[in-house]
């Protein structure tokens, strides 16, 4: 008896958890306000409005189930950013005119409803989506007990209805999902620049340690000596501190990195050649690179193998990958294409690899971009600063 109330009572707390969170969840962040789709979605239903009028004489006060339903269509373009508002106007306005001509079954093309259901499940916060199904739920039983229909139309109607909102969950979920796990290539993609700025900042304290020692044991021989080594270390010391204040700013995770020698632009060479039956990697690199920040040098490094991985799964039939890294004064400029076909199928925003090499360019204060070039194949270019972010 004791083990049945503890298990009702861990039920029943695990309910009350999950229907606190329900209600307390906040409005999805990549809500688009309006694209041009809304309108053109708002000037179907006004057309399809405005034909149901003149070909259905027998609609009962036809003219203002007409002028009150294209009034409501225009209401889908705030769906997104007021769902919860919408559908109170929307389904409010079906009740009255509903109560007012006497008519349950209504205009056939009302069922643009159907949006405003799914926008408030998919778009609102947990309170308006609890709010929103409240409300249709009690509309939907008042227009079953004002209307004539046979049972079996107004089940059907009952379930498209249900059928609209498990759509909007499901896609909620779907983008939360998602949401997940780009989250999670951000924090692997900060993980690994926290081991390549660890190389970094390791250097510059190695370098400071044994300017140090190198200036103590010649000060006595060489009073000159100590100046010198004063400002090699100033000089290092200011470039550990820009270091540094990179990872404060760009790393928000505390658990420790793994730790492991940093590539440098001169391992690109190493991945040039055949794979297999892969296609062939040409690597050039153009410019002084020496004197590039090792953060910045493993991110160059690490977005170009990843761009010949993905040419090696994605690109059919292409026989060749061209990597060409080109420094100059201030940047490093990074472009790796392929020869194969389909570029299209593959749009930028569809990898998590893509997502990953785009975060840690920007991390560094640079630029990327990739997509299908205009003939053939598909092309990944990023820009870094050469001592990485101001």
């Amino acid at each position: 008896m004791a083990d049945q109330l503890r298990h009702a009572y861990s039920y029943g707390d695990a309910v009350r958890a999950l229907l606190r969170s329900i209600w307390n969840e906040p409005r999805p962040f990549d809500a688009p306000s309006r694209v041009q789709r809304d309108w053109l979605l708002v000037g179907i239903v006004v057309l399809a409005v405005a034909l149901e009028g003149l070909f259905r004489p027998d609609l009962p006060f036809r003219w203002l189930q007409v002028a009150v339903v294209a009034a409501l269509a225009p209401l889908l373009l705030w769906r997104r950013t007021s769902p919860l508002l919408v559908l109170v106007v929307v389904f409010v306005s079906a009740n009255v005119l509903t109560a007012l001509t006497g008519d349950p079954d209504g205009m056939y093309s009302s069922v643009f409803a159907l949006f405003v259901v799914y926008a408030v499940i998919r778009w609102g916060s947990g309170r308006e989506a609890v709010a929103g199904l409240a409300i249709v739920l009690a509309t939907a039983v008042f227009s079953m007990l004002m209307s004539s229909s046979p049972p079996a139309d107004v089940v059907g109607g009952f379930v498209v209805l249900l059928s609209s909102v498990a759509l909007g969950a499901a896609f909620r979920e779907r983008a939360r999902a998602r949401s997940r796990e780009i989250e999670q290539i951000r924090l692997l993609e900060r993980e690994r620049l926290a081991r390549d700025l660890h190389d970094t900042v390791a250097h510059h304290v190695s370098a400071i340690a044994i300017r140090a020692q190198a200036g103590l044991a010649t000060s006595s021989a060489r009073p000159g000596a100590v100046e010198d080594a004063l400002r090699l270390i100033e000089a290092e010391a200011s470039s550990t501190l820009v270091e540094m204040r990179s990872m404060v700013r760009m790393l928000r995770r505390d658990d420790p990195a793994e730790l492991s020698p940093s590539p440098r632009i001169a391992d690109l060479s190493d991945l040039a050649g055949r794979n297999g039956d892969g296609p062939d990697v040409d690597v050039e690199i153009l410019g002084d690179v020496d004197a590039v920040s090792p953060s910045v040098a493993a991110a160059l490094f690490r977005i170009a193998q990843e761009s010949i991985t993905n040419a090696r799964r994605h690109a059919r039939h292409a026989t060749r990958i061209d990597v060409r890294v080109v420094a100059d004064d201030g940047r490093i400029h990074l472009r790796v294409s392929d020869n194969g076909d389909g570029g299209a199928a593959r749009p930028p925003d569809s990898g998590f690899g893509l997502r990953g090499m785009s975060e840690r360019a920007h991390l560094l204060g640079g630029t990327f971009d990739a997509g299908p070039d205009p003939d053939r194949g598909w092309t990944v270019a990023a820009v870094l600063p050469r001592r990485g972010p101001a």
